[in-house]
C-alpha cells in the first residue's frame, strides 16, 4: 500500500486516457461498418434512403426558419455540404461516447446506438416518398453498429478495480489516501495489438463499404453523362433577340445571363434525384375535370416555347446572390392546365418534386399569359441535374419557394385554405411575389478606388412589372439617375451604370435604390427575409485614394 503523491497521480494520467481512448476507437469503428454498410445496401436497393441524407432531411424540415436563414446567410450554397459534415462530427461524437459507455457501463452504448438508429429509421419512413424498402439501410446500420460496438468493447483489456478504489469514492484523489498503483490496472486479455487489428479491421470494412457506397455518386456521374447526349428539340416559338443594350460593357457587373454552372442552387434535396427520363411521368390532378399524365417524350413533342426569366430565391438578402437569369425551354403549364381543366374553385397547383417537396403556386400565375412553363432546357443545354432534370417549373414573378419545384412529378388543383406548400407551415407566406430591389456590384463593398471618376453598376429586378429607373445616392448626396440598359423583358433584371465624376479621397458609402414599371419606389424599410423577402436598399463602403 502506497500513500497518493503528485507523481503519483500523474503516472496514472496516462493510464486513464488509455482507458478512454481505446473503447472511443472502438466506437467510432462500430460506427463506421454500421454507416459504411448502410450506405452500400442503400446504393443498391434504396439509394434516396442513405441514413446520412435522410436524417439531413429530417434536420431542414424540423429546424426553425431563422436557424436556415443564419446557415444560408453563412454558407450560402455550401449550406448543404456544411449540414453532412455537421452531421458526421456529430455521429462521430456520439460514437466515440458509446464506446465509452458499452466498455463500462454495458448496455448503455448498444442503447445509444439503437437510439441514433431509431432517428434515421424515423428520418427514413417520415419521407412523403417511403416506402417498405428504405427502413433497410437504417436497420443495417443499427444492428451492425451494435454487433461490432459489443464484439470490440468485450476484447478490450479490462478495467480492474481494487478495494482503495473506496478512497476515490467521494471525489479526486487526496494526499494520504491509501492508493493502490494498480488500481485500474488492466488485466490480462486479449494482447493490445490484437486489440487494435481489430478495430482496425472493422473501421476497414466500413471504409471499403462507403467506398462502394459510391455506387450512387457513380449513377449520378452516368445520368448526367446521359443526360448530356440528350438534345434539346427545337423551339417552336422562339423568343425575341436579345437586345444589342441589354448588357453593358462595365468590368465586374453581374453578366446578363447567369452560366448554368454559377446558377444558384438552394433546395431541399441533399441528394441529387436520379430521373430516368424514360420513365418519368407529370400527373395533372385533383380539382379538374379529366386527369392528365404525361411522359417525357410526349412532353418533348408539345410546342416548346423559348423565354429568358430571372429566378430569386426567398433567402436573399438585399445585396445578395441567390438570384440568376437565364433562357429556358419548356411547355407553357397553362396549356396543360386547360387539358386538364381545373374546377370551380381551384386557386392553388400544388406541385410536388420527385423527393417530397412540395409548393402551392396560385393559378393565376401559371394561366394569366405570363411564361410559366414546364422547364427541359437551360442555356442552351438540357436542364442540369442540380437544377432539376428532367423536367421542373419556372414561373416569372415569384420566388422559387412557391413555384420553381424541381423534379417535378405532379401539379395537384386544390385550394389555399385546404393544402399548404412544404414551406409554409414552417413561417413562411403563402404568397411569394418577388420584391422590387437592386443591387451593387462594382465597385465591391469594402474595396478602394481612385480619385476621380468612379463607374458604379450592378443589377435591379422587379419581375413581372419591370424596371423603368434605377438611382444612386453618393453619402448624404441627392439620388442620382443612373443609365439603364435594355431590358429583355419585365421578367428579367436589367444592368444599370452610374458614373460618380467627382469621387473626392476619403471614405464613401454608395446607396441604390429602383423604380418599378408601375411607379412604385423600392423602400428603404429593412426587413428580414422571413417571412415573405428581404426589404431595404443595398449600401457598399468604398475608399477613395
Amino acid at each position: 500500500m502506497v500513500y497518493v503523491t503528485p507523481d503519483t497521480a500523474a503516472a496514472a494520467t496516462p493510464r486513464r486516457a488509455r482507458a478512454l481512448w481505446r473503447p472511443a476507437a472502438a466506437g467510432l469503428a462500430a460506427a463506421l461498418a454500421g454507416l459504411g454498410l448502410a450506405e452500400l445496401t442503400a446504393a443498391w436497393i434504396a439509394p434516396g434512403a442513405s441514413p446520412v441524407l435522410t436524417v439531413g432531411a429530417l434536420v431542414i424540415d424540423i429546424v426553425p426558419p431563422g436557424v436556415k436563414e443564419l446557415v444560408i446567410g453563412l454558407f450560402g450554397t455550401a449550406d448543404k455540404f456544411v449540414l453532412i459534415v455537421t452531421i458526421v462530427l456529430v455521429l462521430a461524437v456520439v460514437a466515440a461516447l458509446a464506446g465509452i459507455l458499452e466498455s463500462r457501463r454495458p448496455p448503455f452504448g448498444r442503447l445509444l446506438v439503437v437510439l441514433i438508429g431509431a432517428i434515421a429509421l424515423f428520418a427514413a419512413l417520415s419521407r412523403s416518398s417511403a416506402s417498405t424498402l428504405d427502413a433497410v439501410p437504417a436497420v443495417v446500420a443499427m444492428g451492425v453498429a451494435a454487433i461490432a460496438l459489443t464484439f470490440l468493447t468485450t476484447r478490450l483489456p479490462i478495467l480492474r478495480a481494487t478495494e482503495s478504489t473506496a478512497a476515490t469514492r467521494d471525489g479526486a484523489l487526496k494526499p494520504g489516501a491509501p492508493f493502490d498503483t494498480s488500481d485500474r490496472a488492466e488485466t490480462p486479455g486479449p494482447d493490445r495489438r490484437r486489440v487494435l487489428v481489430y478495430t482496425g479491421v472493422t473501421a476497414g470494412i466500413g471504409l471499403l463499404a462507403l467506398v462502394g457506397g459510391q455506387l450512387s455518386a457513380a449513377a449520378t456521374r452516368a445520368a448526367d453523362a446521359a443526360r448530356a447526349l440528350f438534345t434539346l428539340p427545337a423551339a417552336s416559338v422562339r423568343q425575341a433577340a436579345i437586345p444589342a443594350g441589354a448588357s453593358l460593357d462595365v468590368a465586374g457587373i453581374t453578366p446578363l445571363i447567369t452560366p448554368n454552372a454559377d446558377f444558384y442552387r438552394i433546395d431541399t434535396a441533399l441528394s441529387v434525384p436520379r430521373i430516368d427520363p424514360t420513365t418519368w411521368r407529370l400527373r395533372v390532378t385533383g380539382m379538374v375535370e379529366n386527369e392528365v399524365e404525361i411522359d417525357f417524350a410526349e412532353l418533348l413533342a408539345l410546342p416548346l416555347e423559348e423565354s429568358t426569366t430571372t429566378l430569386a430565391c426567398v433567402s436573399n438578402y438585399v445585396g445578395g446572390d441567390l438570384i440568376g437569369n437565364a433562357t429556358w425551354l419548356g411547355y407553357p403549364i397553362r396549356e396543360l392546365l386547360a387539358r386538364a381543366t381545373p374546377t370551380s374553385g381551384a386557386d392553388m397547383v400544388l406541385s410536388t418534386s420527385q423527393d417530397g417537396f412540395t409548393a402551392g403556386t396560385p393559378i393565376e400565375a401559371l394561366t394569366d399569359g405570363r411564361n410559366a412553363i414546364l422547364a427541359v432546357g437551360m442555356n442552351g443545354e438540357p436542364l442540369p441535374l442540380e437544377h432539376g432534370y428532367p423536367v421542373r417549373m419556372v414561373v416569372p414573378g415569384l420566388y422559387g419557394y412557391v413555384s420553381a419545384t424541381k423534379w417535378v412529378v405532379e401539379l395537384k388543383l386544390t385550394r389555399f385554405d385546404q393544402e399548404q406548400g412544404y414551406w409554409t407551415p414552417r413561417g413562411w407566406s403563402e404568397l411569394g411575389p418577388v420584391k422590387l430591389s437592386s443591387r451593387v456590384d462594382v465597385p465591391r463593398d469594402g474595396t478602394s478606388v481612385p480619385a476621380g471618376s468612379v463607374v458604379i453598376a450592378g443589377v435591379a429586378w422587379s419581375q413581372h412589372v419591370g424596371v423603368s429607373s434605377v438611382s444612386v445616392q453618393i453619402d448624404d448626396g441627392p439620388w442620382k439617375d443612373a443609365t439603364l440598359a435594355d431590358a429583355i423583358s419585365v421578367d428579367t433584371w436589367r444592368q444599370w451604370a452610374y458614373t460618380w465624376s467627382d469621387a473626392t479621397i476619403g471614405n464613401h458609402t454608395v446607396k441604390v435604390r429602383a423604380t418599378d414599371a408601375e411607379g412604385l419606389v423600392q423602400t428603404s424599410a429593412t426587413a428580414d427575409v422571413a417571412p415573405d423577402g428581404a426589404t431595404g436598399l443595398h449600401e457598399i463602403s468604398v475608399s477613395v485614394s
